[in-house]
């Protein structure tokens, strides 16, 4: 048997809004007590410097290889010799610039001894700053 009566019980209301008011008074209160510093009052006396120009890039002497074991050397295409013709070849090219700089693009499907032989002509030259141009490879279609 049940005493109790049968009544509606009301749900609790949460009001927000007096919520959102006090949260404003106390935004309120923050930014107007709030001291910001200015960095543009700062007095600042940065440094003199009275350095030489920046050193020139040195000179680059492309040389290129293909698959079928053709060389260009500045858009001259040959064909391989001799290291020692190769040499003399890259020592005109590097001409009387100090310290040139080798750069092989050789192509993904040469061959390693084509590679060598570059390396050994410059070598060979007294050219000592090699360095191989490379792409970076496509991303894989989906």
């Amino acid at each position: 048997m049940n005493l109790r009566r049968l009544s509606l019980r009301d749900e609790p209301e949460i009001n927000f809004i007096p919520l959102i008011d006090v949260l404003l008074v106390i935004l309120i209160f923050l930014m107007v007590t709030t001291t910001y510093q200015r960095v543009a009052e700062l007095t600042i006396t940065l440094p003199e410097a009275d350095a030489e120009q920046a050193k020139q890039r040195p000179r680059e002497i492309n040389i290129g290889i293909d698959s079928q074991g053709r060389y260009v050397l500045d858009r001259t295409v040959f064909n391989f010799t001799t290291v020692p013709a190769l040499a003399d070849m890259l020592r005109k090219a590097a001409g009387d610039a100090k310290e040139p700089v080798i750069v092989i693009n050789a192509d993904a499907n040469a061959t390693h001894q084509s590679v060598i032989h570059v390396m050994e002509a410059a070598r060979a030259a007294g050219l000592v700053h090699i360095t191989f141009a490379t792409q970076s490879s496509a991303a894989p279609a989906k």
